[in-house]
């Protein structure tokens, strides 16, 4: 089942719908998941042949990966066209930008018979992340849009961030859903690219949104377990015996064999 796979993904890349090279590279990529993008990355004179041209895609498919569409916002222009072309769709997942409340991830995915990820771009979508969660499959930092929803300085430290991003993963996690960071900006920079990794991961997220190829190697990496993780999983799980116990100098219960069990699932994945 797709849900049961996404919080492994540790790269989603977003592509232009309107862009068939790109849509053609993507099928050789080591992305976990493609996201054909209709919104924001699709001029207005595009959105309908965008449109057309990511059902195509998805339809054709991209081996093993899972695969989403990102859909304009609810009660827009585009959004009606969109939810009707994607219900006969193979996409895996729904992507709803903007998200602010429940009904409308709800509506979006009886629409368009997909479950539904939804894009927290807001400050009304991170007070309201608690509430949109349970009626998704996961959510996704829009760290652009918040950013200037927020009024933080454009190309600023993600400071300002912290207290939302971890909102929406407390909210996630509350209802057992995947969480996505945002994404990062720079094409070239790829210390920055990093360091917002690894930041990402001690925040508790998933995976990382990405806008270009280049950045997947990175994202894949350090959203992974290192072997120095996995070998420690693996000695936990050897020697737990059940309830609380030493073990390597601490204090380990059922808990801890669970996280390690995680580990060395998305270690195979």
């Amino acid at each position: 089942m797709p849900q049961s796979r996404l919080r492994l993904c540790r790269s989603i890349l977003f592509l232009p719908a309107s862009n068939p090279r790109a849509i053609e590279k993507a099928r050789e990529l080591d992305a976990d998941m493609i996201i054909l993008d209709c919104e924001d990355a699709v001029k207005d004179a595009d959105k309908e042949e965008a449109r057309r041209a990511a059902v195509a895609a998805v339809a054709e498919g991209f081996g093993d990966r899972l695969t989403a569409i990102r859909i304009n916002a609810a009660g827009g222009e585009y959004y009606g066209s969109d939810v009707v072309a994607l219900r006969n769709s193979k996409a895996d997942f729904v992507i709803l930008p903007k998200a602010e409340n429940p009904d409308q991830i709800r509506d979006t995915a009886n629409l368009t018979t997909k479950p539904a990820l939804a894009m927290i771009e807001t400050a009304a979508g991170v007070l309201h992340a608690s509430a949109i969660a349970p009626a998704t499959a996961g959510l996704i930092a829009g760290t652009n849009d918040l950013s200037a929803d927020l009024g933080l300085p454009v190309g600023g430290s993600r400071f300002g961030l912290h207290h939302s991003l971890q909102m929406i993963v407390l909210a996630a996690r509350a209802h057992r859903v995947a969480a996505f960071d945002g994404v990062y900006n720079g094409l070239a920079d790829d210390a920055g690219l990093a360091r917002q990794c690894e930041e990402g991961r001690s925040f508790g997220f998933d995976g990382k949104s990405l806008i270009h190829p280049s950045q997947i190697e990175t994202a894949n990496r350090l959203f992974s377990p290192d072997e120095a993780e996995i070998e420690a999983a693996r000695r936990l799980i050897e020697a737990a015996t059940g309830g609380a116990e030493r073990h390597e100098g601490r204090m380990i219960e059922s808990m801890h064999v669970d996280q390690a069990r995680s580990v060395l699932a998305k270690a195979r994945r």
